[in-house]
């Protein structure tokens, strides 16, 4: 049991840092960073891309339902014409009808 304590004590001993260790860790952090600003960018990058997609994808449905809405008026004056003119017809009849009438 003496054996073992004295292997802990030992093992739990203070002593120093080798030297140049943390030099080492500062170079090690160093060269790390780059990495975490490249991933940065990569990630804002990307938010970029995905923000236009969506905003094209808004434009474009903005596009076909004006599209789609400037189709329904075209049919939509189309029909009053085509209207206008039965009417127009029938009111000539009419009056013609009229006239054949009273003579």
């Amino acid at each position: 049991m003496e054996d073992f304590e004295r292997e802990l004590r030992q093992a739990f001993e203070r002593r120093p840092a080798p030297p140049g260790l943390k030099r080492r860790l500062m170079e090690k952090r160093r060269a790390q960073r780059p990495r975490r600003t490249v991933v940065f960018w990569q990630r804002l990058a990307a938010s970029v891309a995905l923000a236009a997609v969506l905003a094209g994808g808004v434009v474009w449905r903005n596009v076909e339902e004006r599209r789609k809405g400037e189709a329904a008026r075209q049919q939509v004056l189309t029909a009053l014409r085509i209207t206008t003119r039965a009417l127009n017809q029938m009111n000539t009849r009419l009056a013609a009808h009229g006239r054949a009438a009273q003579e």
